[in-house]
């Protein structure tokens, strides 16, 4: 699983059109669809339905919290690494929630 085919999820589930979602993305709509198709191999299931409308499946809608959460992780990482990085956060306050989080 990657992060641009969890982007891409979220970006079909808001557009409902694998064009639109595509341009939203800035990707060719063959690179969105081949993305999404990989997605749901690795899922084990289809994610949408494609027709009549672009909908969410059982299994999408399953998946959608927890790509959600990875989605917003991502996003705290990205975060917390650039506070480090620009001098704007307390190194110990990071340092203290990745050894609360237990081995890697």
């Amino acid at each position: 699983m990657q992060m641009h085919q969890i982007r891409y999820f979220f970006s079909l589930c808001g557009e409902r059109s694998f064009t639109r979602a595509a341009g939203r993305s800035g990707v060719s709509q063959p690179s969105l669809t081949n993305a999404i198709s990989a997605l749901e191999e690795e899922l084990g299931g289809a994610l949408f339905h494609r027709r009549p409308l672009v909908t969410l499946t059982t299994l999408g809608h399953a998946v959608h919290p927890y790509l959600e959460q990875i989605a917003v992780n991502a996003e705290r990482a990205r975060e917390a690494a650039q506070a480090l990085t620009h001098g704007r956060g307390p190194q110990s306050d990071i340092a203290t929630s990745t050894h609360s989080a237990g081995p890697l």
